[in-house]
């Protein structure tokens, strides 16, 4: 529905998705949000079989498709509180933040507050399971992605365009990493492994190190 980072195109795909999961057909297997689109798996021989389409199946999903962007305006979005997820922005846990304040002539604590004053959308969950993309950072604070990836730590959150993100695993990664959170953001022996979902609404809080370790050692 377009190519650019908008919460208007995602509320959009985010309520198609809930109008189809609503309405099911046989051989319907997931929908999955992205920043503005919606991809929708099926199974082509079960819809063939179940529903016998004049047409070709894809014709037959497509006009499903429709009916989705139609009434998607009808889909009640559900208000969600803001989850709050703790962030050191300290060393070693920030390893490009006084970077990024050199390049941007800004303090440390000034990129700080830009990135914890927002109320963030996450717009899609993606790359490794349970990875967040959240929009938008500040203009201020946008940064450009690594050139090569390096490895990055399970938690670390990064800044890659006007992006930000969290890291759930020990991951290769290109994004700026300007602190790490203590919470586990996937956990794959759980009933629900992913802790964010697509239309959550994030904001990250400062923490020190000592609060860091003490979270870590409850968890």
């Amino acid at each position: 529905m377009g190519n650019q980072i908008s919460e208007g195109l995602n509320q959009k795909a985010l309520a198609m998705q809930q109008w189809l999961l609503a309405h099911p057909f046989e051989g319907l297997k997931d929908c999955l949000v992205a920043y503005s689109s919606l991809t929708v798996l099926y199974n082509p021989v079960i819809i063939k079989k179940h529903y016998q389409p004049a047409n070709t199946v894809y014709a037959w999903v497509a006009d499903r498709l429709q009916q989705a962007f139609d009434n998607a305006s009808q889909v009640k979005t559900e208000i969600r509180d803001v989850i709050r997820i703790p962030v050191c922005y300290e060393e070693p846990f920030a390893p490009d933040l006084a970077e990024l304040a050199r390049q941007r002539h800004l303090t440390r604590e000034e990129v700080i507050h830009l990135h914890t004053a927002p109320v963030y959308n996450v717009y899609m969950i993606g790359f490794l399971p349970g990875f967040s993309y959240l929009g938008e950072v500040n203009a201020k604070i946008a940064a450009p992605r690594k050139e090569h990836p390096v490895p990055v730590q399970a938690g670390s959150v990064g800044i890659a365009g006007s992006q930000t993100g969290i890291y759930p695993l020990n991951s290769p990664g290109g994004w700026q990493i300007v602190g790490r959170t203590p919470l586990r953001l996937f956990e794959p022996f759980v009933p629900e492994p992913v802790k964010l979902e697509t239309g959550d609404k994030v904001q990250f809080y400062a923490i020190t190190k000592n609060e860091f370790m003490e979270y870590d050692q409850r968890l």
